[in-house]
Formats: structure tokens, C-alpha cells, sequence
């Protein structure tokens, strides 16, 4: 019989090398985290009243989901950090998005949708930062792409719903 080891796993340390850049699969799922966004956003602006109700509110919720994504990536990233130098601004920074994305979900839906967008941008802005000082710049490029989209999307639904 086989005896189960009783050793964790070591961390694998993050360094400039390591993720330097998205797997194609990160950039297929990435990419793919659109769909929602842009489809939301076209529904937004061509159904019936009824229906584009029901959009504005998916391109919200989703616009928050995203934008909490966005900020326990720096706990992951902290968690991959054996140095633990960088520990408590990140992850205080971790939940600062979520928080946003709960007061979008609460407040009018077009200052929700202004919210995700800001928030997204400032997302954004924290990672070009840090990322780099966690040896990730090189997702940096995907990032933009997708905030630029992202963000474009939640203003498109709020200009539609100030109509």
C-alpha cells in the first residue's frame, strides 16, 4: 500500500519568468469574459423595453462580478508572494473592487454602470503598478483590452438607460 505523503507542496515562487505572459487559455477565457459584456450591451440597445430592463440589469451584475474578479486577483498574487513584502496594501486593495461592486449593485443601475466602468479603470491603473512588481507586467496588454471593452460596454448601457 501506497502511504499518502505527508509533506505540503512547496510554493512555487513568482518571478519575472514565471506567467511573464497569459496562456493561450487564459486569453481564450479572458477574451471569451467579453461575450457577455459586448452581447449585453448590443441587447441594451436593440430590444424591446421589457427586455432591455432584464439586459441592463445581467450587463450590471456581470459588470460587478467582473470587477470583484478583478480585485482578489491581488490576494491570489499575495498568496504566490513568498516574501509577504507586499501583503497588507494588496490585499486591503483586494477588496476595495468588491466593495465598489456592492454599492453598484445598490445604488440607481445608470450610477452602477458608471461605477463598474470607473472601477474598472482604476483596476487597471492599481495593476499597471503592481503587476509588474509581481513579475505579471506581461498580462498588462490583455488587461487594457479587456477594460477598454469592459468599460465601454457598461457605458454604452448606462448612456442607453439615460435616454
Amino acid at each position: 500500500m501506497r502511504r499518502k505523503s505527508s509533506r505540503t507542496p512547496k510554493p512555487i515562487p513568482l518571478t519575472e519568468s514565471a506567467h511573464q505572459s497569459p496562456s493561450g487559455w487564459a486569453q481564450a477565457l479572458g477574451y471569451g469574459g467579453l461575450i457577455p459584456f459586448v452581447s449585453l450591451a448590443v441587447a441594451v440597445w436593440t430590444l424591446e423595453p421589457i427586455d432591455r430592463a432584464r439586459s441592463l440589469s445581467a450587463l450590471l451584475a456581470y459588470g460587478a462580478s467582473i470587477l470583484g474578479f478583478m480585485g482578489a486577483v491581488h490576494w491570489g498574487l499575495v498568496m504566490r508572494d513568498a516574501s509577504g513584502g507586499r501583503s497588507t496594501r494588496s490585499l486591503v486593495w483586494g477588496v476595495t473592487p468588491a466593495l465598489v461592486a456592492w454599492i453598484a449593485l445598490l445604488v440607481d443601475p445608470v450610477v452602477g454602470l458608471w461605477l463598474v466602468a470607473a472601477g474598472l479603470w482604476s483596476c487597471f491603473a492599481v495593476d499597471r503598478v503592481t503587476y509588474p512588481n509581481f513579475g505579471v507586467r506581461g498580462w498588462l496588454p490583455m488587461r487594457l483590452v479587456l477594460t477598454v471593452v469592459a468599460s465601454l460596454c457598461c457605458a454604452a448601457g448606462a448612456v442607453r438607460l439615460m435616454q
